[in-house]
């Protein structure tokens, strides 16, 4: 769709990215983190439009997805996604965090502010330790997945994650993606979900931070990004017509033009 270029980066500890470059000069580096029914591809659509722009881009598979190693026993994913980011010799980038990346981006702005330049957190969440059901609806995911097997546990699952509004190609990539996710992959990013709460740390993000949320999101709603823009220090809100959890994937152009937006207005 632009004048870039793409490639596929890995740490030695074997974490991947896709990475976009601009045909000119780059202005800024942004690292866009999926959710946890996702993988780099759910992010691509997007880095590609921001690189035609002049960003450096680049989509993590998170360990266990996509191209990625799988996590080892206890993994801190935070500490992770830090080492990879130092690996690449990143730093400070843009983060992007759809729904459990934006767990992640906010926990990483909270432990190495130094890394990060700006925040944008889309259909995310506090995490689901704001509530004992919500985690162990979160942790009852990983039996189930193991039982019925990716394909069917996305034909399960992912009709929730778009809005009555999106293409009917759009809505079966959404599904193709999470009918690929792995066993371990995704028991590490829902146990790091069951256990993380960042009610606490959102009063002490000190970076300029974008909240986008789907207007048609019923997985972690709009209420939930409201609470988000509302406890983190100036951050603003922006509400993506006709798209639900997976706006991302669903509304690209919409959900670069706010983030350009954004970059522009405050960092």
């Amino acid at each position: 769709m632009s004048d870039t270029t793409s490639s596929r980066l890995r740490t030695p500890s074997g974490t991947s990215f896709v990475e976009f470059l601009p045909d000119g000069p780059v202005t800024r580096t942004v690292v866009l983190l999926h959710g946890i029914g996702g993988s780099a591809a759910t992010c691509t659509d997007v880095a590609d439009r921001l690189a035609a722009t002049g960003a450096r881009a680049l989509a993590w598979d998170a360990p266990g997805y996509g191209r990625s190693r799988d996590p080892f026993a206890g993994a801190d994913l935070v500490d992770q996604l830090a080492s990879s980011l130092t690996a690449l010799r990143l730093g400070p980038v843009d983060l992007i965090g759809t729904s459990w990346g934006g767990v992640l981006a906010t926990c990483l702005a909270h432990r190495r502010p130094s890394r990060v330049r700006s925040l944008v957190l889309a259909d995310s969440t506090r995490g689901s330790a704001v509530r004992d059901e919500k985690a162990a609806a979160m942790r009852a995911r990983v039996p189930e997945l193991e039982s019925h097997g990716a394909e069917e546990f996305a034909a399960r699952r992912a009709g929730r994650l778009v809005s009555p509004h999106t293409d009917e190609e759009v809505a079966l990539r959404v599904r193709q993606q999470m009918a690929r996710v792995r066993v371990p992959g995704y028991r590490a990013a829902a146990e790091f979900m069951a256990s993380t709460n960042t009610e606490d740390l959102l009063p002490g993000i000190g970076v300029p931070t974008l909240v986008l949320v789907g207007e048609d999101d019923v997985v972690t709603g709009v209420a939930e990004s409201r609470l988000l823009a509302e406890r983190i220090p100036g951050a603003t809100l922006t509400i993506i017509p006709r798209a639900g959890h997976t706006a991302i994937t669903e509304r690209p152009d919409e959900f670069a033009r706010a983030v350009l937006d954004f970059w522009g207005d405050r960092a």
